[in-house]
């Protein structure tokens, strides 16, 4: 069991079989791409909850909203003057269809819907290309602490 689900989601990542490391909140120093980097946004209420504010038992539905950033060389040296594209084309679709309505099982409490929301491709950067992925993960607010175990 993964204590946050940022790691839930690294397990879940690692676990399809890409080959490609996951990371929360940042890969170590000189890692070499391709990785995926897996950073919390937000927390907040989710809209379709009705709880009973007067009930402190009453289960409170948030929805946790991260980005999975898949990092690639964009390209790799053939030649003096030559070069080819090294990005894995697809790579990010494909996880982002594993991603919606999967469960992660690593979760540290029940998840309810894991929804892919968007992803986005930035610009090469130092021969660097960035998709960011946009997920919701809709889990009730824990009522108690996560302890690794």
């Amino acid at each position: 069991m993964a204590a946050t689900t940022e790691g839930a989601l690294k397990a879940f990542l690692e676990g399809l079989g890409s080959g490609v490391p996951a990371f929360r909140d940042g890969p170590r120093p000189g890692q070499a791409p391709p990785f995926w980097v897996i950073e919390q946004q937000d927390v907040a209420p989710s809209v379709a909850a009705s709880g009973d504010f007067g009930d402190p038992d009453a289960e409170v539905a948030v929805v946790e909203t991260l980005t999975v950033d898949l990092i690639e060389q964009a390209r790799t040296r053939t030649g003096a003057r030559t070069a080819k594209n090294a990005q894995r084309y697809g790579l990010a679709e494909v996880t982002a269809r594993a991603l919606h309505g999967c469960r992660l099982p690593a979760a540290p409490g029940p998840i309810t819907a894991v929804r892919f929301r968007g992803f986005d491709r930035f610009p090469i950067a130092d021969n660097r290309v960035r998709t960011s992925i946009t997920v919701e993960v809709h889990r009730p607010l824990y009522a108690h602490e996560v302890v690794p175990a």
